[in-house]
């Protein structure tokens, strides 16, 4: 059973976003951290998001049906009933955003409130709809380290805003790249991925290469909005034009092996940038 509810409330994603919301924290924080505030938002923003994902998973159980990745998933194969889904998420949130509400401050719960609209009644529907579901997807995957930001000050600041257009930037080549790898299964499940639509393998590559490069000046915002030194700033330029790189072998052939050197350079590049701003705090 517990192995059943790790895989329904998609504990990768929920460490994403707790590690993206602890660096939010302490950055806004200056390294000097209230530890019990700290806590509450951990607690906060864990609830919520995870009770996002199994809100997430019990609205596309018909789609995850359909698809090789998923059709083995807790709720299409019933290891867990769509009431108990249904039960869990809405009590996940509810408790969620009352830690954040009473225990953080009102704009963090805005921010997690947001977050779970867009997630839940924006983008889950719009995969059924349009290819610009990524886009969209990508505004509530960059909340969170502002979330975290404005737990720790109050307040939204260039600081938090800064994380936020990093990774919403970043999402797009990673998505993009998992998108173009399990393109057929997309489709059979009903979901309208842009590299699964007419000539979107075209118009994919083309995306890619823009989000990228785009990343790099949008990846030194820290250093010129006061929150980290140059080491940052000269590491950060560097990964970032590393990462664009990288998108080259697939722009110039769109194969299932140059997507998955995105998506893997995607994972290392994110907890890499990130580990450079926190050690490079300006206090």
């Amino acid at each position: 059973m517990i192995k059943n509810l790790i895989e329904l409330t998609k504990v990768r994603i929920g460490f994403l976003v707790l590690m993206t919301t602890i660096i939010g924290f302490y950055l806004g924080s200056n390294g000097s951290i209230v530890y019990d505030l700290l806590v509450f938002t951990i607690a906060g923003t864990l609830m919520s998001s995870t009770g996002a994902s199994v809100l997430n998973n019990f609205l596309e159980i018909d789609n995850d049906s359909k698809m090789e990745r998923t059709k083995h998933r807790v709720l299409p194969t019933k290891k867990i009933s769509r009431t108990y889904a249904l039960l869990l998420g809405v009590i996940l949130i509810i408790s969620g955003l009352s830690i954040l509400y009473l225990k953080v401050n009102l704009i963090t719960t805005i921010l997690s409130f947001v977050t779970i609209t867009l997630y839940l009644f924006i983008y889950t529907p719009l995969k059924q709809i349009s290819w610009l579901n990524t886009s969209v997807g990508a505004i509530p995957g960059a909340i969170p380290p502002l979330g975290g930001w404005t737990a720790a000050t109050g307040q939204v600041e260039l600081g938090g805003i800064a994380l936020f257009l990093i990774l919403f930037f970043w999402q797009h080549p990673h998505f993009y790249s998992i998108a173009f790898m399990h393109k057929d299964d997309y489709e059979k499940g009903g979901f309208k991925m842009l590299p699964s639509i007419n000539g979107g393998v075209k118009r994919t590559v083309v995306h890619i290469f823009l989000h990228a490069l785009i990343l790099i000046p949008v990846s030194t915002l820290p250093f010129f909005f006061g929150v980290s030194g140059r080491l940052y700033l000269v590491g950060a330029y560097f990964l970032s034009n590393v990462y664009m790189l990288l998108c080259l072998p697939f722009i110039l052939e769109q194969s299932y092996k140059n997507a998955d050197l995105i998506f893997k350079t995607s994972i290392f590049y994110f907890p890499l940038l990130l580990s450079l701003i926190v050690a490079d705090l300006r206090v």
